[in-house]
C-alpha cells in the first residue's frame, strides 16, 4: 500500500512541476493588482467608495476570455511563433502584462482615475489572455492521469502569486509609494517569462492543430470561424451525454459557491472581530487550501479522477455541516479554526479534481477554446447563481442555510454517479 502511494507521489518530483509552480505564480499575481490591492491604493488616494466599487468592472474581461480564446488557440504570432504556438503566446501576453502594470505605476489615481481604469483593463485583458494559453499549456504537458498533480502544483504557484500581490504589495506600500510598489509588482511577470523560455513546447497533433489560413480574406475568415469556433463546439457535442456533463460541471461545486458570499456576514454575526476573521480565514484558510490541493492531486493520481470527484464531493457536503455546528457554538475561535481549515481542505481537493476533469475533457486540437468555455461554465455557478444566496440567508436561520448548502452537493453527485456507471471506462 505504501509503495503505491510513494509511486503516486513521485509525479511531484517531475521537473515539469517547477515550471507549473512558476506559471501558476504568473497566472495568480495580476488578479489582486486590479482588485483588492488596487482598491486599497484607490482608498489611500482619496477615491470615493462609489468610484472604488465601479473599478470592479475592470475585471470583466476575465468573464469573457472565451470570446477571444479561438484566436489564441489557432493563430501563430509572427516572430513569437519561433518558440512554438503555446510558448509564443505565453511570452507575448507576459510582456504585455508587464508593460501594462508599469503603465499603472505611472498614474496618480486621484488626478487621473479614468487613465488608471484604462491601464487596469489592459492588465486584465493581458492576464486573462495569459490564463487561456497557460491553461492550454498545462493540459497539453500532462497525461490524463497526471492532470490532478499538475493542477495541484499550478494552483500552489497561483496562491504564491496572490500572496506576492496581496500581502506582499500591502507590506511594501507601508515603506514606499504605491507607484513604486507597482513597479516592483510588474517584475512578477519575469517569473513566467523565465519559466516559458526554459520549458518545452507541448507535443501536438500537427494534422489537427496546424491549419493554413491562406487565400482571399473572406475565405480565410470563414475557414477560421469554422475551424476555431464551430469545430470546438461540434467536437465537444460529439461526447456521449455532453449535456449531462455540462450540468455536472455546473452543480459539482455549487455548495461551496453558494455559501461563499455569506461566509463573512456569518462570521460577523457570530461575533468574530475583523482581526480574528482575517487571521483564521487568510492564514489557516490559505494553508489548508494549499494542502488540500496537493493532497487532492496525490489522491487523483492514485485512484483516478472520477472516484476522487465523488469522495471529494461528499467531503464538501460534510464540511458544510461544520458551519451548522459553528452556528450553535457561536463565538468559538477554536471551532472556527477547525471549521475553516476542513472547509478549505475539501475545497482545495474539489477544485483540483474538477479542474483536472475539465482538462481531461478537452481535445488537444482545441484545448484553449474548450477549456475556456468549460471553465466559464464552472465560474457561472459562483458568479451568477450564488448571487441569490443573500435572499435565502435573509429568510432562514444560519443553521438551516448551511444545511441547505450541504444538500446542494447531491445533484452533482447523482450526475457523477450516472456518468461513472454508464461510462465505466472513464473512471480512471
Amino acid at each position: 500500500m505504501l509503495k503505491k502511494w510513494l509511486t503516486a507521489a513521485r509525479i511531484y518530483l517531475d521537473k515539469r512541476m517547477l515550471t507549473m509552480v512558476a506559471l501558476g505564480f504568473s497566472s495568480g499575481f495580476p488578479l489582486l493588482l486590479v482588485f483588492g490591492t488596487l482598491n486599497l491604493w484607490l482608498k489611500d488616494a482619496g477615491i470615493s467608495y462609489a468610484a472604488i466599487g465601479l473599478f470592479s468592472l475592470v475585471k470583466t474581461p476575465y468573464s469573457f476570455k472565451w470570446a477571444w480564446s479561438p484566436l489564441i488557440d489557432r493563430i501563430k504570432l509572427p516572430l513569437f511563433c519561433r518558440l512554438g504556438r503555446r510558448r509564443g503566446w505565453a511570452l507575448f501576453t507576459q510582456i504585455i502584462l508587464m508593460l501594462s502594470i508599469l503603465c499603472m505605476s505611472t498614474v496618480n489615481p486621484s488626478a487621473s482615475p479614468l487613465t488608471m481604469a484604462f491601464f487596469a483593463v489592459l492588465v486584465t485583458i493581458a492576464s486573462a489572455s495569459q490564463d487561456i494559453v497557460l491553461d492550454a499549456y498545462r493540459i497539453e504537458r500532462f497525461t490524463a492521469k497526471e492532470q490532478g498533480a499538475g493542477v495541484a502544483i499550478f494552483v500552489l504557484g497561483y496562491r504564491f502569486g496572490l500572496i506576492f500581490s496581496g500581502a506582499g504589495a500591502i507590506w511594501m506600500a507601508s515603506v514606499m509609494s504605491w507607484n513604486n510598489v507597482y513597479v516592483i509588482m510588474s517584475l512578477g511577470a519575469l517569473v513566467g517569462m523565465v519559466a516559458i523560455l526554459c520549458s518545452k513546447e507541448p507535443a501536438q497533433d500537427s494534422k489537427k492543430t496546424q491549419i493554413s489560413y491562406s487565400g482571399p480574406l473572406r475565405k480565410r475568415i470563414k475557414k477560421f470561424l469554422l475551424t476555431a469556433v464551430y469545430d470546438p463546439f461540434k467536437d465537444f457535442m460529439r461526447k456521449p451525454d455532453w449535456a449531462v456533463i455540462l450540468l455536472f460541471i455546473f452543480f459539482y461545486r455549487m455548495s461551496d459557491a453558494y455559501m461563499g458570499p455569506m461566509a463573512y456576514p456569518f462570521y460577523d454575526d457570530m461575533g468574530f472581530s475583523k482581526v480574528e476573521i482575517a487571521y483564521v480565514s487568510k492564514l489557516y484558510g490559505m494553508i489548508a487550501t494549499i494542502l488540500g490541493g496537493i493532497a487532492g492531486g496525490l489522491i487523483i493520481n492514485r485512484f483516478g479522477i472520477m472516484k476522487s470527484l465523488f469522495w471529494f464531493g461528499v467531503l464538501q457536503g460534510i464540511t458544510n455541516l461544520m458551519f451548522v455546528a459553528q452556528s450553535y457554538a457561536g463565538h468559538n475561535i477554536y471551532l472556527l479554526t477547525v471549521t475553516i481549515s476542513l472547509d478549505n481542505i475539501s475545497a482545495g481537493m474539489g477544485a483540483t479534481a474538477l479542474v483536472a476533469y475539465l482538462s481531461s475533457l478537452c481535445n488537444i486540437a482545441y484545448t484553449a477554446t474548450q477549456y475556456a468555455l468549460l471553465s466559464s461554465l464552472m465560474s457561472f455557478a459562483r458568479d451568477v447563481f450564488a448571487a441569490t444566496s443573500g435572499f435565502l440567508a435573509a429568510k432562514v436561520s444560519w443553521d438551516i442555510f448551511f444545511f441547505i448548502t450541504a444538500l446542494m452537493v447531491i445533484p452533482g453527485l447523482i450526475l457523477l454517479a450516472y456518468l461513472t456507471k454508464k461510462y465505466p471506462a472513464g473512471n480512471k
